[in-house]
């Protein structure tokens, strides 16, 4: 059988949500790297021009109209290299049975020499977990449709069909596909990449051809993408692995079966002048390197995307803000950090030294800000108005709500963001203060469980000295009475977070969760806390989804809802 080389151009990219012009701009110069080095193909992400997910603005025709006519300017600027760019097409096949009111595809356009030669719309369209795309697409239902380069067959697909078990790359290697390109808006989590990485290799050595995995990186609000692209030769194997949470435009050349002569093809193969030099795949990360990373980025890109310079931070001396404070440095750089120490008579003298001691390791300016008077006044009005003498809860949540307007001045006059500092745990049982430490802009560890954090700050200081010792070792309290600790209102955070990962994680049932060795009464106390805490969650900031089950999107429980899951 024989062979045919082409060279593949991969543009692993960051783009923004409704930046339909800067999008056209990257891409663009995309295109001039790859006709620098003889690429044959230069491949995008999924809805590269109008950046992933668009939501709601794909219900505004304008948002279409401005997405092709970018397209157009795309194709009209291509030579010799061939595009593959992801973009919303207009569906005009009157016999869609899914539903005729979608009129719009999820779709990957083919562009060579000034035009467009070709289309895919995406077959199946994922409606699960952060996923709405049958809200607003119709599907596609040319998987058998291939893109001839010469005498080289090549499938395209969009990221859910490559996950179809006979679907669509199946139905394109019948057809005759020497290759399979999928582009993606896979956004991270946790376990994600290597089940991609185990799901595509094992089809590529099924198909018995090779398999282009192209991902897009940056933040989108709660998601991140986390590049990680990849290629799959025709045995499983991967042959090169791209950056993680890094933009990144590779090179390669694959070799290729000719598996039929073709006399109708639409696009031509170049020749080369070039060899392209070794081209060495990028390390993996380790889980906490990549979680990290997803933090940082998810951080980075929703300030920087908003037009936010600056953050604001609550640091306690504890070790959610030390974490917090940690992240945020290393993705903003310290002069972009400001640090806001907020003590009681509550707070002991050892928590403002660790603040002290944190925002001196991180090179941020701290201020430190009394807070009793003001709490003061507001216990005196507020027991005046009713009377009577405030109940702990009261009395505690002032402290909190009084630090939360301190921030949100701070923000309104300083134009920095607050960044909020709560936990997975704490959120899931609601050991939290609404508009006081949940008031923020963005909740970036919302969906990092308690002893990740532990373990996630362990991780920064193993980089450089950040956090102080004290602060990870120390019993962990909120400091809103005199001898306050967390274990107080809490189960040991092993045992809580254990509860926890099998309720949210796993939906599993009370009886499971006590079969797996926790007292009945606990996990049913957890499991109350959860589910009559739904209103608080509801109210929080966005953070970076790291988990399958984060709360938001891809947990979406009523509020009001009197079905009791602990007695199932």
């Amino acid at each position: 059988m024989n062979k045919k080389t082409i060279r593949i151009t991969g543009a692993q990219c960051s783009f923004s949500v409704g930046a339909i012009q800067e999008n056209k701009e990257t891409i663009l110069n995309c295109f001039e790297q790859a006709e620098s080095v003889e690429s044959d193909i230069i491949i995008f992400p999924e809805l590269a021009i109008t950046g992933y997910p668009p939501e709601d603005l794909l219900l505004r025709e304008s948002f279409i109209g401005k997405n092709f006519a970018v397209l157009e300017e795309i194709a009209a600027f291509s030579s010799n290299t061939s595009g593959i760019i992801g973009f919303v097409d207009r569906k005009t096949d009157s016999n869609n049975q899914d539903n005729n009111e979608r009129t719009i595809a999820n779709a990957a356009a083919i562009v060579q020499n000034g035009d467009v030669r070709g289309i895919y719309h995406k077959s199946f369209l994922p409606n699960y977990s952060v996923f709405d795309e049958a809200r607003y697409f119709s599907k596609g239902t040319n998987s058998d449709t291939l893109f001839w380069y010469d005498d080289i067959a090549i499938g395209i697909n969009i990221c859910e069909d490559i996950w179809i078990e006979d679907g669509p790359a199946e139905d394109q290697v019948k057809q005759g596909a020497s290759l399979i390109i999928n582009i993606n808006a896979s956004p991270y989590d946790i376990q994600k990449n290597e089940t991609r990485k185990e799901l595509v290799m094992k089809k590529a050595l099924k198909l018995n051809v090779p398999i282009i995995y192209l991902n897009m990186v940056g933040g989108q609000d709660e998601l991140v993408f986390d590049g990680g692209s990849f290629v799959v030769n025709d045995l499983g194997e991967i042959i090169y692995q791209a950056s993680s949470f890094q933009e990144e435009v590779f090179h390669l050349d694959i070799d290729l079966k000719i598996k039929k002569q073709n006399s109708k093809s639409s696009l031509t193969t170049r020749p080369k002048t070039t060899e392209l030099k070794d081209v060495k795949s990028k390390p993996s990360l380790s889980e906490n390197e990549s979680i990290y990373s997803a933090l940082k980025l998810g951080l980075l890109d929703y300030v920087s995307k908003n037009k936010f310079t600056k953050v604001l931070i609550g640091i306690s001396g504890g070790i959610d803000s030390a974490l917090t404070a940690a992240i945020c440095v290393d993705a903003l750089g310290s002069e972009n950090v400001l640090g806001v120490a907020m003590p009681s008579k509550y707070n002991s003298k050892e928590s403002l030294e660790d603040a002290i001691t944190l925002s001196d390791n991180l090179g941020i300016n701290l201020k430190i800000i009394e807070i009793e008077k003001i709490v003061d006044s507001f216990r005196e009005v507020l027991a005046n108005s009713l009377k009577e003498e405030l109940g702990q809860i009261t009395d505690e949540n002032i402290q909190s709500r009084v630090r939360g307007n301190i921030l949100m001045g701070l923000s309104n006059q300083t134009g920095a963001m607050v960044v909020s500092t709560g936990n997975k745990s704490e959120m899931a049982v609601g050991y939290s203060t609404l508009y006081g430490d949940l008031a923020g802009g963005f909740a970036l560890i919302k969906d990092l469980y308690k002893t990740k954090v532990y373990e996630l700050s362990n991780y920064r200081n193993s980089i450089s000295d950040a956090i102080p010792e004290n602060i990870i070792s120390k019993e962990p309290s909120a400091e809103l009475r005199p001898n306050q600790f967390d274990s107080d209102s809490l189960p040991d955070y092993e045992v809580l977070d254990k509860i926890l990962n099998l309720y949210i994680e796993e939906d599993s049932s009370s009886e499971r969760i006590i079969a797996s060795g926790v007292q009945p009464g606990l996990v049913y106390d957890v499991l109350e806390k959860v589910d009559r805490n739904e209103y608080k969650r509801k109210q929080v900031a966005p953070g970076v989804k790291l988990t399958q089950k984060a709360f938001g999107k891809d947990r979406r429980m009523p509020i009001t809802n009197t079905y009791i899951r602990q007695k199932e």
